[in-house]
């Protein structure tokens, strides 16, 4: 079997999955309940499988969490990311103003639940901790706000994250919860390419 074919068959589980997750979003627009529960079932299908992949979008920085891009709509109803932990490495507390599907593919997350009292400050509210095979959902109507780690000190952990938006084009929020101060940012790629899903055929 040719190299092409070969990676062509390896990234048959992510263009399933776009292909789904498309016309997912097309059929309930303005249904988030059903999208995410629907959406859910099928990031859990794509994270089952640990050998799609590519390594260029799973290798971790010295310096920083890595965001990946895997799909973007052509619309930017929804996009595709890897999030790639180093070891101890660790998000500040932000917000995502759109919804989110989070699914474990290797190692474990650690995440701080934040929520807002009522003189405009965040407290946290609780920890999760996701293990592979596990989907965790975010939106401004269901919690939007947290802090996310590695929970593992001496290996890499990697998650695939479905969001309603260009998510790394969007404004988002940083926060300071003792300071009970945030500030704009746009979080962009640590990409400058995507894995081609689309190149289904056999070398010649």
């Amino acid at each position: 079997m040719s190299k092409l074919s070969t990676t062509a068959s390896r990234l048959a589980p992510l263009r399933r999955f776009v292909r789904e997750m498309t016309q997912l979003v097309a059929s309930t627009r303005h249904e988030e309940s059903q999208l995410l529960a629907e959406g859910g079932q099928l990031l859990k299908a794509l994270i089952a499988d640990d050998n799609w992949l590519p390594e260029r979008f799973a290798f971790p920085s010295l310096e920083r969490y890595q965001q990946y891009l895997l799909h973007c709509d052509p619309l930017e109803r929804f996009s595709v990311v890897s999030f790639v932990w180093g070891p101890g490495q660790s998000t500040p507390v932000h917000d995502h103003t759109t919804w989110g599907l989070v699914g474990m593919l290797r190692g474990a997350e650690r995440t701080t639940n934040y929520a807002m009292t009522a003189d405009g400050r965040l407290t946290a509210t609780g920890v999760d901790v996701l293990q592979p095979g596990d989907v965790a959902a975010v939106s401004p109507h269901i919690g939007d706000v947290h802090a996310v780690s590695n929970a593992h000190s001496d290996r890499p952990s990697i998650s695939i994250h479905v969001y309603g938006a260009n998510i790394g084009a969007v404004h988002r929020h940083v926060y300071d919860p003792e300071k009970g101060s945030c500030k704009s940012f746009v979080s962009g790629y640590a990409c400058e390419v995507m894995p081609n899903i689309w190149n289904s055929g056999t070398a010649v």
